[in-house]
């Protein structure tokens, strides 16, 4: 069985040279070692040196120089709009308060379906509409400080709220 055994961000390697893909669901992104099928059918070890989240676009260098495209794959969701950009900022602020995923696509947010989110953003006055789309929620403030490798975010300690 061959190795995928180094991950690249979506600028950073030849997609065109993409042989062949694997889709998965967002927690399938962010991984370190698992058994994968790629779209195509063949069995490859995703073998990395640590876990690491992968988006839409990224890619895979695979043991015998081969590269696999990494795509999301849709997912159910909720998607939500707001009649203004400051109350879906609002809105914003409190999924984030809350700690959950959230994809930020321009003038909507997505999130996976909860029905007590789901009644709390209601009842701020957003529209919801449950979608079926590929899910990349935004990689946090920690992801981004550190260049994009892994942080722990540990909760050992309490939130100023």
């Amino acid at each position: 069985m061959h190795r995928a055994i180094a991950h690249f961000k979506a600028t950073d390697w030849p997609s065109e040279q993409a042989a062949d893909g694997v889709t998965l669901a967002f927690d399938d992104r962010h991984r370190r070692r698992i058994r994968l099928h790629t779209d195509k059918g063949e069995e490859i070890l995703l073998d990395l040196p640590q876990a690491i989240a992968m988006a839409h676009g990224d890619g895979l260098r695979v043991s015998d120089g081969r590269w696999l495209a990494v795509r999301a794959a849709p997912e159910a969701l909720l998607e939500i709009r707001c009649a203004t950009p400051l109350a879906l900022s609002r809105l914003a602020w409190h999924l984030g308060n809350r700690h959950l995923p959230a994809d930020i696509t321009g003038d909507r947010l997505r999130i996976r379906p909860d029905h007590v989110i789901e009644a709390m953003v209601r009842a701020m006055g957003a529209q919801v509409d449950a979608i079926t789309a590929p899910f990349q929620p935004e990689g946090g403030a920690y992801e981004i400080a550190d260049g994009g490798s892994s942080h722990e975010h540990h909760h050992d300690h309490q939130h100023e709220h």
